[in-house]
C-alpha cells in the first residue's frame, strides 16, 4: 500500500468531502483506513477531511499552479475509492 500512496512532487492537497450519511460510509471506511498510511508517506503535504450534511462524497486533488482534478466518490466502494485516489496523486504520464 506504501507505494500506491506514494503522491507526486507536483500535488499540493488533497480534499475529501463528505457527510454523515450511509452515502458516504464507504469513504469514512477508506480514511479510517487509509489515513495514517497517506501522511506517512507524505508529511508535507496537506490531507483535508470536510465533513457536512447532506454533501455528495467526493475527492480533491490539487496541484501546483492552481490546477484541480476532482472525482465523485459516490456510490464507490472502498476498494474502488482506492483506485481513484490512487490515480489522483500519481504523477501524470
Amino acid at each position: 500500500m506504501s507505494g500506491k500512496y506514494a503522491f507526486a512532487k507536483t500535488l499540493k492537497e488533497v480534499r475529501f468531502l463528505f457527510c454523515q450519511g450511509e452515502t458516504s460510509a464507504a469513504t469514512r471506511t477508506f480514511l479510517t483506513r487509509a489515513y495514517p498510511t497517506m501522511k506517512k508517506n507524505n508529511p508535507h503535504t496537506p490531507i483535508l477531511m470536510r465533513e457536512a450534511a447532506g454533501t455528495i462524497p467526493k475527492v480533491f486533488a490539487r496541484y501546483e499552479f492552481g490546477r484541480e482534478r476532482s472525482q465523485s466518490l459516490e456510490g464507490l466502494s472502498d476498494k474502488q475509492i482506492e483506485d481513484v485516489v490512487g490515480t489522483l496523486v500519481k504523477p501524470d504520464p
